[in-house]
């Protein structure tokens, strides 16, 4: 606009410069010695005509440009309202499926009431002697009798028959309270975990004692542990724990039941009594944990707090030895959730302060956003200074001084802060409080000096050396060999060891001891530094992190 107007004055100016130059003109003729053939009139007409001209040029492109603005406008206008109408039915759709949904889980709670109606008065079968005395009800072993009726509701899922379960072996482990079997069923089909967890709460109906069993399952949780394991590392101890962490909450969902006509009925004041002993046991051990070296993922701190939330027993323990653990399981995607149910909820600010001093930013934030404290912990703030400090950890490091391996390293951290940062803005919609379009190209910018170096790093390798096309000159020339009637010669068993994932809680090759399952989907697949913890996207029946 300011050129605009620039233009615009240096225009109207040229009516005072015409005349000063016909008073210029007028006095050179005055001067002249000889009579010009020029006249000033033409000269005159010759400015004014040029003067039209600009002004004329002028006017259509500021004609142009106005016509520009508004087509620019209407533009912007109909991508709102197409991105507006995209986010209606994006809404419209989930409406839609949260219907359905709910219809079905309304459907498969009449069918359970129905069943669970006629199996009661199955179970009640009288016979009459004849002699007119009183009917008598056909004698059942106790266990029997609640194993049968709860089965009959397992088992009226969708059409009122076993059929309507995945994986029906779950009711034969719990009928037979085989705690044993259904760990290594679990680790067997870890592959299909999600599907199994959704099960195993229904499945717990057929039990005699669901609160028993799963306390038997925790038999294992410390008993493997060896004075030379690392427990860290040993992927059998891990997936073990982590199954029993599953079936405590899969517990828990069965206690929230709409069905169930009060928890007291499953978690007697025996069974309590018998967590409590288990949790006196648990105790001690936890005394030896870091914080630090936990990194906010520790499953012995996870156990022992679902445990007590599962059973409700969280009074008989101090609120301060609690209060010191929830930093322990900050990551865990359960953390709110747990915290909710031992009654912790007014401590969080308390947890947060602690997380931002320890250098954690990214679970203070989530945590403050699922107890809604972020006006007393902004979350951006907090990003940005996670985000500092990584950098300032590796601004130490000179490229001219450092090895090359303590260079990636540097590279890597940064680059997990960054990739931390981005995901944390994504999940909790903070785009227009942090932009995340330089951050990501920061990202690009480090995964290509990465790749950069693992090429060169390859290029610099020796390359084996290669026979020459006709197999002469690198070896004594072998002859009258008698060939094995395969084609191939059979290598030796022990020449290639059995291959192992080498990945975070991976399983090996099926064993009669339990592994630990494969990670799902995250609820945040995080970076290493922080791992899944919130699914803030509108999903249904996330995949489970165990």
């Amino acid at each position: 606009m300011e050129d605009t107007h620039s233009v615009s004055t240096l225009i109207d100016s040229t009516t005072s410069k015409i005349h000063q130059l016909q008073k210029a003109f007028a006095e050179l003729e005055g001067h002249r010695a000889v009579t010009l053939n020029l006249k000033w009139k033409e000269l005159e007409e010759h400015f004014h005509g040029l003067e039209k001209s600009l002004k004329r040029r002028f006017h259509e492109l500021e004609g142009q440009e106005k016509e520009f603005e508004t087509r620019t406008v209407e533009a912007q206008r109909m991508l709102e309202k197409r991105q507006a109408a995209v986010v209606a039915k994006e809404e419209a759709q989930l409406e839609t499926l949260q219907e359905k949904r709910d219809a079905a889980i309304y459907a498969i709670t009449n069918a359970r009431e129905k069943q669970r109606k006629v199996s009661t008065e199955e179970s009640s079968v009288v016979t009459d002697d004849g002699q007119g005395g009183s009917p008598t009800v056909e004698e059942k072993p106790p266990d029997v009798m609640v194993s049968d009726s709860n089965l009959e509701e397992v088992t009226s899922a969708e059409n009122g028959s076993i059929e309507g379960m995945s994986y029906p072996q779950l009711v034969n482990f719990c009928e037979q309270m085989d705690s044993e079997g259904l760990h290594k069923f679990i680790s067997d089909n870890r592959k299909n975990l999600a599907a199994i967890r959704e099960e195993i709460p229904l499945a717990f109906r057929a039990a005699a004692n669901p609160a028993l069993f799963v306390l038997e399952s925790l038999e294992d949780f410390y008993r493997m542990e060896g004075p030379t394991m690392d427990v860290k590392k040993d992927s059998n101890l891990l997936g073990i724990r982590r199954t029993c962490i599953m079936l405590m909450e899969c517990l828990s969902i069965l206690l929230t039941s709409p069905e169930l006509a009060s928890a007291s009925d499953i978690i007697t004041e025996e069974v309590k009594d018998m967590a409590e002993m288990i949790a006196e046991e648990w105790k001690p051990k936890l005394d030896a944990l870091d914080m630090d070296a936990s990194n906010g993922n520790s499953l012995e701190a996870h156990a022992f707090l679902q445990l007590l939330a599962t059973f409700g027993i969280a009074s008989g323990f101090d609120e301060e030895e609690l209060f010191r653990l929830i930093p322990m399981v900050s990551r865990r995607r359960q953390t709110a959730d747990l915290c909710r149910s031992l009654g912790l909820t007014e401590r969080m600010p308390g947890v947060i302060e602690v997380l931002v001093n320890s250098g954690r930013q990214i679970d203070a934030v989530n945590l403050a956003f699922a107890f809604e404290l972020t006006e007393q912990f902004s979350p951006v703030p907090l990003l940005k200074s996670y985000l500092k400090e990584a950098r300032k950890a590796s601004s130490p490091v000179k490229p001219g001084n450092a090895s090359p391996t303590a260079q990636n390293e540097v590279s890597e951290r940064e680059l997990t802060a960054l990739k931390a940062v981005i995901k944390s803005i994504e999940e909790h919609k903070l785009e227009e409080q942090y932009p995340v379009d330089p951050l990501q190209r920061r990202v690009v910018q480090l995964e290509k000096a990465k790749a950069d170096k693992k090429r060169v790093t390859e290029a610099a390798k020796p390359q084996p050396k290669r026979p020459r096309a006709n197999g002469v000159g690198y070896g004594p020339r072998v002859t009258n060999v008698v060939a094995e009637k395969t084609f191939y010669p059979r290598v030796a068993d022990n020449r290639y060891p059995q291959y192992v994932y080498d990945r975070q809680f991976v399983y090996p090759g099926p064993a009669d001891n339990h592994c630990p399952s494969v990670l799902g989907s995250a609820t945040y697949n995080m970076p290493p530094a922080h791992g899944n913890y919130f699914a803030t996207g509108y999903q249904y029946q996330p995949a489970y992190l165990h």
